[in-house]
């Protein structure tokens, strides 16, 4: 199943989630630094990692909603998009509330904060397993009659066409 919202040829969803997931995993990172060895420094940055992946949650996640909005009713890709959407909704809340309880001392959070982000990160494993399984098991936001040797992106022809050049060795 296409993707109904892409940028150059390519999924959008795709193509932001990696930074939410990247900063929000990192903040996680320098909790546990922060932690082990008592460095305020790595709180504080745990706290601005968390709000840059807060906001590329917000921003990737229209673009993931355009896409399940299109998977058709009744299929196993329609129930598994709703658990990572709503999952991930989840996600960004429990992060929001992290965000919420450090915002006046973001080098020394509170415990809740940081069980709040330990607890968001594990989710967040769950929810990117199931976008996974969107893409690669179900096809979800993969282009149809997509094949090693498709055409470019940008070449303008559909994935199913041969790429010019190359056939079939004999």
């Amino acid at each position: 199943m296409e993707s109904r919202a892409k940028l150059l040829g390519h999924p959008i969803h795709q193509m932001l989630i990696p930074f939410p997931f990247g900063l929000l995993a990192t903040a996680v990172i320098f909790d546990i630094i922060f932690l082990v060895w008592g460095n305020t420094a790595m709180a504080t940055v745990a706290h601005y990692m968390i709000v840059a992946g807060i906001i590329g949650g917000i921003v990737a996640a229209p673009f993931g909603t355009i896409d399940y909005l299109a998977i058709p009713r009744g299929t196993r890709a329609k129930s598994v998009g709703l658990l990572h959407g709503v999952g991930n909704l989840f996600v960004l809340l429990l992060f929001i509330g992290s965000w919420w309880l450090r915002r006046d001392a973001p080098e020394r959070p509170e415990t809740v904060a940081l069980v709040l982000s330990f607890a968001g990160f594990a989710l967040a494993g769950l929810t990117g397993w199931l976008g996974g399984e969107l893409v690669d098991r179900l096809g979800v936001g993969v282009d149809d009659g997509a094949h090693l040797d498709a055409p470019n992106s940008l070449s303008g022809r559909p994935a199913g066409a041969q790429a010019q050049g190359h056939g079939k060795a004999d």
